[in-house]
């Protein structure tokens, strides 16, 4: 074709290659041969009046079009795929990878974030890419990622549970944003800076909102977690992997705080994230010259990251090279 991008041609038209190059011919429906567009409008007034109408048309329909998906992004471009093909071989037609971008358009994000299982691993790789991917992806995906931490923010206000998390998430975006926002000139966000200033004064509304949150005592009148037995308290103190909701934890009642200070429950702590060679290079002596597990962690965690696990996470299998969500695929495999 003459031509490289969308077919520009009109309706009836078809391209034939000969002598004298690539010509134009009307189908047989239409008839005849078309040598010039112009010669083909002055053929009849009133094939000319309804070409120019279709033209307006359609510069009509597609600002329209473009005006509904700006205005209307959040609806637009959520999609419910469970799962996305990455193509193996590159071709002059399609990549052979999926960018982190289309991965994040095409995946069922917003339902993800309804499911307990899911929610902590698409927060974090919403934190993951706030510290350093964000310009990676494209404006559609940048679109969806506010959306989804929209999203995000609306279930935490309404259940008032992670709070913490996504305090940490909108911090880390503000401050990306702050540094990027400054490198506008260099092309290194999508989109009008106003907008930006704008998406940075909800996450600012969104932060004022985390913090006016007053968390109610239950009303019912039953078993309570400090009825339970020591052992069984020790217990379920045991699964918390996070040293700062322990801390939290202490602060409720008096009994509570004895039983947070416990060295065993720090030690589990500390052995559950780190190597023993990480620990052997943090060791920290208390006053009794044992070790203290407590503070021993604190300063693990600000030398290495700490061990994650999540309920479901993506991933990518080797032989299909489909990429899901791990129960998807348990799934898929079963059937």
């Amino acid at each position: 074709m003459p031509f490289l991008g969308q077919d520009w041609r009109s309706p009836g038209q078809s391209w034939v290659k000969t002598a004298d190059g690539w010509t134009r011919f009307l189908d047989e429906k239409s008839g005849g041969f078309v040598g010039d567009i112009s010669s083909f409008c002055k053929k009849d007034d009133h094939n000319k009046e309804n070409l120019f109408n279709s033209i307006n048309y359609d510069v009509a329909a597609k600002k329209r079009k473009k005006d509904l998906l700006n205005n209307k992004a959040k609806t637009q471009y959520f999609h419910q795929e469970k799962w996305i093909y990455v193509h193996k071989g590159s071709t002059k037609e399609r990549h052979g990878y999926c960018t982190l971008g289309e991965a994040f358009n095409r995946l069922d994000f917003s339902s993800a974030i309804l499911d307990s299982r899911r929610f902590n691993y698409v927060v974090r790789l919403l934190e993951l890419i706030a510290k350093s991917q964000l310009t990676s992806l494209s404006g559609i995906a940048q679109k969806n990622y506010m959306n989804i931490l929209e999203k995000v923010v609306q279930k935490v206000l309404e259940d008032q549970q992670n709070i913490r998390l996504i305090r940490e998430l909108l911090q880390t975006l503000y401050t990306s944003l702050c540094t990027l926002v400054q490198r506008v000139g260099k092309s290194v966000l999508v989109g009008n800076i106003n907008m930006w200033v704008h998406r940075m004064e909800s996450i600012l509304h969104w932060q004022q909102q985390l913090n006016n949150i007053q968390i109610t005592r239950p009303a019912f009148k039953g078993t309570t977690f400090t009825d339970l037995p020591l052992c069984l308290q020790l217990n379920i103190m045991q699964r918390l992997s996070d040293g700062r909701d322990l801390v939290s934890l202490g602060q409720v009642a008096p009994d509570l705080q004895v039983l947070s200070e416990d060295r065993l429950l720090w030690k589990k702590l500390c052995q559950y994230h780190f190597t023993d060679r990480q620990i052997r290079k943090r060791l920290i002596l208390s006053d009794k010259g044992q070790l203290d597990w407590k503070k021993m962690y604190f300063k693990l965690i600000r030398c290495y990251p700490r061990k994650e696990q999540y309920g479901d996470t993506l991933q990518l299998c080797r032989h299909c090279h489909i990429l899901s969500w791990k129960r998807f695929h348990l799934y898929l495999e079963r059937q």
